[in-house]
């Protein structure tokens, strides 16, 4: 673990320079730790390191170093807790999933195959960022690896599912991207109304469902009324 100042009033803490389950569960550790730690302002966890933004009238950078290194041995235990775990259902019908015959064919698997694929484990969400709330989710199994679009798109619907490399992602917003859409889930990923306006959050675990569009109107009928109550996965 390397600890260094970033800014001022931050600091930029490191992990292994890899993108692994074991790297990102220390991050999240670390983030839970400090979580309501007075002294703290922000924080920002990312696949292998966190950003933690430092009050000076209530921490000094060097204080705060010392603390997080006699921490290291507690990470174990405390990223054995449990953290959500979410279902997400996706209807990945030709309306919703523009890139699903294409990828299929690059990958040489039929569309079939790929949603079974997809749909066949859990993905950690290792961090946010692009947009607010997208949530990177990973890793994919290598039969699904795939490279971002050649050409981005101007715009992507919110709910988009995506693939790209060893990671698979949902847009919460419309925005710009360049991820191959494979399916589209009706549910707010981003909401700025409520109280935690991220559906997902590092450390989260997410497996997706298979819907029709049938199902997909019912979801979003039921969000709009608000009756709709979301899957959870149990241990």
């Amino acid at each position: 673990m390397k600890i260094q100042p970033f800014g001022d009033s931050s600091l930029l803490v490191s992990f292994e320079e890899e993108i692994s389950e074991t790297t990102n569960k220390k991050v999240i550790a670390l983030f839970q730790l400090l979580e309501n730690k007075k002294g703290v302002c922000f924080q920002i966890p990312a696949y292998n390191s966190l950003t933690i933004g430092i009050d000076p009238k209530e921490w000094n950078l060097s204080d705060a170093t010392i603390f997080i290194r006699e921490q290291q041995e507690v990470f174990p235990d405390i990223s054995k807790k449990s953290r959500n775990q979410y279902i997400i259902p996706v209807c990945y019908e030709e309306d919703f999933a523009p890139d699903l015959n294409e990828i299929s064919d690059y990958l040489k698997i039929s569309p079939s195959q790929l949603i079974s694929l997809h749909t066949a484990q859990s993905y950690r969400v290792f961090m946010l960022g692009f947009v607010a709330g997208f949530a990177y989710l990973g890793t994919l199994n290598p039969k699904l690896e795939c490279p971002r679009k050649k050409n981005p798109r101007l715009k992507v619907a919110a709910g988009s599912v995506g693939l790209a490399g060893l990671q698979t992602g949902i847009y919460p917003t419309d925005a710009p991207g360049g991820w191959q859409i494979i399916g589209r889930t009706p549910l707010d990923i981003f909401n700025p109304e409520r109280d935690n306006p991220t559906l997902l959050n590092p450390g989260d675990s997410v497996s997706f469902r298979a819907i029709s569009k049938e199902e997909f109107q019912i979801i979003r009928l039921k969000i709009e009324t608000g009756i709709f109550q979301m899957e959870v996965a149990h241990a």
